[in-house]
């Protein structure tokens, strides 16, 4: 692939991740995506098969934009629980914040049904709960935290934190009070390291 077919794929691929988190995948068409890379059909088909062609592939990139590798290795033998959810929760906020587009995708195409839903959830949503879950586990192992039913603990605080990363996005003015969303982990991982840590 020559540089120049590669720069157009990548535009491509940068629209229709954008459109597709604006307007959901059902609502964009490939004559929209064409549109905002400033290029003909045709020309788009020179590149992918299908919308469903595109689509796939944003997803597949999805992974490499959520890059969580270098924070679960280091967290995998780390035995202090505030630690662990300190830092996943940092993670989180600090990615999500910068990358509205990705957690729109998730919404758009969850609500729409697609039929890839369930892979943009595990790439964007469904890796950090499975690894808390993991490491909850294996705390509960060491006896360093309560046995509890790990899997309900990792997706109610994944889901706590996902939500502030949204409150300052897509819920901003929706609610009377606004709490920054560092403010409301700081606040909450006390209660799951309390309610979690053998006494």
């Amino acid at each position: 692939m020559d540089g120049h077919t590669a720069s157009r794929k990548d535009l491509i691929l940068k629209q229709a991740t954008q459109l597709f988190a604006e307007k959901g995948f059902d609502k964009t068409t490939v004559k929209h995506i064409a549109a905002a890379c400033d290029i003909t059909e045709p020309a788009l088909y020179r590149h992918f098969a299908s919308k469903d062609d595109i689509f796939k592939t944003v997803l597949q990139r999805l992974a490499a934009r959520i890059d969580c590798d270098e924070l679960f290795q280091r967290l995998q033998s780390e035995t202090c629980l505030k630690t662990i959810l300190s830092d996943l929760a940092r993670h989180i906020l600090s990615f999500f914040t910068a990358n509205q587009d990705l957690y729109r995708l998730l919404l758009y195409s969850s609500l729409s049904g697609h039929k890839e839903a369930e892979k943009v959830y595990r790439v964007i949503r469904g890796n950090f709960a499975s690894f808390l879950k993991d490491q909850l586990n294996r705390l509960a192992a060491q006896k360093l935290v309560n046995p509890r039913r790990s899997e309900i603990t990792a997706r109610c605080f994944i889901g706590m934190v996902f939500d502030c990363s949204l409150s300052d996005t897509l819920w901003k003015g929706y609610q009377k009070q606004m709490f920054k969303p560092e403010a409301v982990v700081a606040n909450n991982i006390p209660i799951y390291v309390k309610g979690l840590s053998v006494e």
